[in-house]
């Protein structure tokens, strides 16, 4: 899961150089739209409160329309925080700063329209499935191992996409050079929005399974995802996709492996865990040593 979410990082960070901190609101938004297109009920707060759709879609098909309005917010972000800067050229830390207040306002809204409380996606919504399954003797969680195949399609899938398409190889040029991908005909600002409009796809994918495996515990649930998405981010190597995916392997092997008396001390170990790895290797597992300019 983490991988899936540090993906949409990735994309961004490796056509811009900048991360967008407003990546963990699109994760948020991908939970609430999931939530309201499966039929759920708003509570009391809010200004939708008690509102329900007439209808209520199964989980995925539910899931894939959030993926959707969370990339047209990730598109809108990058059309009014991005682009006029990089039009003007400005300082990449000015692009940070915007994302980072495009994600405030995205949060409050939610929070003004759903009010503060949680929510939960409840596992009825993947029809009748067991609730657990036995795999080696060994009871394990259905919604787990739906959220580990459905995770595994999108990250498998996207990998694909960036290797084997015309579009992802475009992408690729990009990340590495815009201006020479610009001057080889590529362009780089229709590239820059692909990479937005899938990132906030894969936030929202990765926000609605979350919602599911553990609830939406309110508009700011989103910040911790966030974080964790960073620190896999920087563990894998600013920018490689396959880095990404290693990295939230990593973190999330690492987690496991906290015992359950100790679970409170979970992100203490993943990110003691990132510590000590960019201590050995700054650039990150797959990350590239950059050349200095002179």
């Amino acid at each position: 899961m983490y991988a899936l979410f540090a993906l949409g990082y990735t994309l961004v960070f490796s056509v811009l150089g900048v991360i967008n901190f407003s990546h963990g609101a699109v994760f948020t938004l991908g939970a609430y739209l999931t939530f309201l297109l499966i039929g759920g009920n708003v509570g009391a707060n809010g200004l939708l409160a008690g509102v329900q759709l007439p209808f209520a879609l199964p989980f995925l098909p539910a899931l894939v329309l959030a993926g959707l309005g969370s990339a047209l917010v990730a598109l809108l972000i990058e059309r009014v925080a991005f682009q006029p800067l990089r039009q003007r050229e400005a300082d990449p830390l000015l692009s940070l700063i915007t994302s980072l207040g495009a994600g405030v306002i995205v949060v409050n809204l939610i929070q003004l329209l759903m009010g503060a409380e949680s929510h939960a996606i409840p596992t009825s919504s993947l029809g009748n499935l067991p609730a657990a399954l036995s795999l080696g003797g060994a009871k394990v969680r259905t919604v787990q191992v739906v959220l580990l195949a459905i995770a595994t399609v999108f990250v498998v899938a996207l990998t694909a996409w960036i290797e084997g398409s015309r579009s992802g190889k475009a992408l690729q040029a990009v990340s590495e050079d815009p201006t020479t991908a610009q001057l080889l005909g590529i362009n780089s600002s229709r590239m820059i929005q692909l990479a937005f409009g899938l990132g906030g796809f894969l936030a929202g994918i990765a926000g609605g399974l979350v919602g599911l495996s553990v609830s939406i515990a309110g508009p700011y649930f989103g910040i911790g995802y966030g974080l964790k998405g960073l620190g896999v981010l920087v563990l894998g190597g600013l920018g490689s996709v396959p880095g990404a995916v290693l990295g939230g392997l990593i973190i999330g092997l690492a987690e496991a492996c906290v015992p359950a008396d100790f679970s409170g001390y979970k992100d203490a170990v993943a990110y003691g865990f990132l510590f000590l790895m960019l201590l050995i290797r700054p650039q990150g597992l797959l990350g590239r040593v950059l050349a200095t300019k002179v």
